[in-house]
């Protein structure tokens, strides 16, 4: 009734084997496990990482902000030494409230963090305490890169987020009356020490604020560590003291981060201190050691666009200042043909810097700034007034490897025809690249006698002729 029974022969067909892929499939499966476990792990590491950093960050800005509500900042009393002992006591007062578990490391850490904000620049404050440290590059919350030693490098610093990195650059721009936003985008600050700041904001900065710092520690650079690091020699450093003190016209170039600054400052130092000087920089860096100078720095427009005051204006100004020596930070515009009437109208010695890849390429660099004035002159006009007002060019460079070097020394002769003739008077010629990666050379006199001699020397300065001759004056120690 039920029908015909089926075999156990017949029965077997019908039940599925187990399919050879799962066979085949089973040794892929084990060895693609253990490398996502090891993916699976190092995300969690990370995450657990990212969790703690979120976690610290809540807690700092948490402190900090019970800070603000418990301290009335302007009721104490005393220098920033003692200020910031009297906010630490708060500070770990707060902490222990919080009842975080926290080592004795840990929490002196966040201690100093939060004073850091409170006091400094957050972030920055531990990179800015490294005096080797000669550049910060801020690109963004989360990368920032120094120079230490030539090269760049990247750090562990990060900012919290966008608004924590405006806010420290609202902090640097308003402690020099400066501000930066979306009407002014772009600014030039200085930090306590003379550091430079240059700091771009979105819309312009597409990936998020960026703030290149150039260090001027609270130890300048001088002529002996010129001399020590093998950056010019005592003989150059001698003459260009004579030619500072025979008060002829001296122009520095270089391209960024060559050091024409802190060699303008550095000649700065031969003016003697009985003459009045005056300083024109868009924002003060130059650090003279004379008594009687007058610093003027340029200053931007107000949000309504008015106000603003350029390197042009100053200079002008500065000719009814009655000054003995007149320093342009850096000429980059139309001011050029002002520095250069000045030189040419009774204030000889003064001294300025410009961009520009070679003594050769300064002159053109000038002719085409001075174009910029408005004012349509012949170019031959425009030499003649280069050729007359400038008597002396020297060239910073910044060398493969990281070492920055007088390179050289031109003498501006005059004009043959409608060129203007010059000479090398010291050059530095490389010779090639060290094991560690660093340019080396040797400095040598060219043997070209420069026509000034004599005016140096009615002027008082001290200059031994032998000096010109043909001649090796150092050679690069290579490791």
């Amino acid at each position: 009734m039920f029908g015909k029974q089926p075999s156990p022969a017949m029965a077997r067909p019908r039940v599925s084997p187990e399919p050879p892929k799962l066979a085949d499939a089973r040794p892929e499966a084990e060895d693609a496990s253990p490398q996502q476990a090891k993916d699976k792990a190092s995300g969690s590491k990370a995450k657990a990482a990212q969790e703690k950093i979120d976690q610290a960050n809540a807690l700092k800005t948490r402190i900090h902000r019970k800070l603000v509500e418990k301290l009335d900042l302007t009721r104490l009393t005393g220098d920033d030494e003692s200020l910031r002992e009297q906010v630490r006591e708060v500070v770990a007062l707060l902490c222990e409230q919080e009842n975080t578990l926290l080592n004795y490391a840990e929490r002196q850490r966040l201690i100093s963090e939060v004073l850091d904000e409170t006091f400094g620049l957050g972030p920055l404050e531990v990179l800015l305490a490294d005096t080797g440290i000669s550049d910060i590059l801020v690109n963004g919350p989360r990368q920032i890169y120094i120079e230490k030693g030539g090269n760049l490098q990247l750090t562990d610093t990060r900012f919290r987020d966008d608004g924590h990195l405006m806010h420290v650059i609202d902090k640097i721009v308003s402690a020099v009356g400066r501000r930066c936003d979306e009407t002014q985008p772009i600014v030039d600050a200085r930090l306590k020490d003379g550091s430079r700041v240059n700091a771009v904001i979105p819309p312009l900065a597409i990936d998020g604020a960026s703030i290149s710092i150039r260090r001027f520690g609270a130890d300048p650079v001088t002529w002996d560590n010129y001399i020590e690091w093998g950056s010019c020699t005592q003989g150059i450093r001698d003459f260009l003291e004579a030619c500072v003190i025979g008060h002829l016209n001296v122009l520095i170039v270089g391209g960024t981060g060559s050091g024409k600054t802190t060699l303008l400052n550095n000649l700065s130092s031969f003016i003697p201190a009985n003459e009045r000087i005056v300083t024109i920089e868009d924002a003060a860096e130059l650090q003279l050691r004379q008594p009687h100078v007058v610093r003027l720095e340029t200053r931007p427009a107000n949000i309504e666009g008015k106000g603003k005051i350029q390197i042009r204006d100053l200079l002008i100004n500065s000719l009814r200042m009655r000054p003995d020596r007149i320093v342009v930070g850096e000429c980059r515009g139309p001011e050029t043909l002002d520095m250069l009437q000045a030189m040419n109208t009774g204030h000889d010695g003064s001294l300025t810097t410009i961009h520009a890849n070679s003594t050769r390429d300064a002159v053109q660099r000038v002719e085409t700034m001075v174009m910029m004035s408005g004012f349509e002159l012949p170019l031959r006009a425009i030499r003649q007034q280069f050729a007359s007002a400038i008597h002396l060019i020297v060239q910073a460079q910044r060398l493969t490897g990281g070492p920055r070097k007088i390179v050289t020394i031109t003498e501006v002769q005059g004009m043959e025809g409608d060129i203007i003739t010059m000479q090398d008077i010291f050059a530095f010629e490389q010779v090639g690249i060290s094991s560690s990666g660093k340019a080396h050379g040797k400095f040598v006199s060219t043997g070209i006698r420069p026509a000034f001699l004599e005016r140096l020397q009615i002027s008082g300065a001290k200059v031994d002729p032998s000096m010109f001759e043909r001649k090796v004056l150092y050679t690069d120690p290579v490791d």
